[in-house]
C-alpha cells in the first residue's frame, strides 16, 4: 500500500467549489478507495490532494533529469484512473486505460472504448509531476474528460460499436 507523506508546503484552498467539480470527486474518491487500513479517514479532502501539487520550488528542486518514485507514479496513475472513471460517468461507455511509462520518465496514456480513441496523451517528465494549484488539477482534469465526451459525441456509432 502507497503512504502519503505530509508535504512540504500544503496550498490553500481559497475556493471550496473546487471540491464540488465532479472530476475532483472521482479523484478523492479513488485516494479513499486505496485506504484500505483507514490510515486517511480522519484526514480532509485538501490534505489527500495536496500531494498533487508542486509549487515552482518543489518543481525547481526536482532534478530536469531523473527516474520516477514509486509515489509519482502512484499519483499519475490515480489522476488518469479519475479521468477514466469521469469519462465512464458522463457517457455510460466502458472505458479502458493503457498507460505505459518507462524508467525515465516518459510515456503514454491511451483510453478507448469499443472501437474508439477517445484520448491520447503523450506522457513527459513523470518525475515532476503535478499541478501548480487544485484549481490547475481539476481544469486538467476537466478538460482530459471533456475532450474525451467530446470524441464520443462526434462519433456515436463506433463508440457503441
Amino acid at each position: 500500500m502507497t503512504t502519503l507523506s505530509d508535504p512540504a508546503v500544503t496550498p490553500t484552498v481559497n475556493d471550496d467549489k473546487i471540491f464540488g467539480t465532479p472530476f475532483i470527486k472521482c479523484l478523492v474518491r479513488l485516494i479513499r478507495a486505496e485506504d484500505s487500513y483507514g490510515l486517511w479517514r480522519g484526514k480532509c479532502n485538501s490534505e489527500l490532494l495536496a500531494h498533487f501539487t508542486v509549487t515552482e520550488d518543489q518543481r525547481r528542486a526536482i532534478p530536469i533529469i531523473g527516474d520516477p518514485d514509486p509515489h509519482v507514479l502512484w499519483k499519475l496513475d490515480i489522476f488518469y484512473a479519475a479521468v477514466g472513471i469521469a469519462i465512464e460517468e458522463r457517457s455510460d461507455l466502458l472505458v479502458s486505460r493503457t498507460m505505459e511509462v518507462n524508467q525515465e520518465g516518459f510515456g503514454r496514456v491511451l483510453f478507448t472504448t469499443k472501437r474508439l480513441v477517445l484520448l491520447s496523451k503523450t506522457l513527459r517528465d513523470v518525475h515532476r509531476f503535478g499541478f501548480n494549484t487544485l484549481r490547475d488539477c481539476a481544469k486538467t482534469g476537466t478538460r482530459l474528460v471533456n475532450d474525451a465526451v467530446a470524441v464520443i459525441k462526434a462519433y456515436p456509432d463506433v463508440a457503441r460499436a
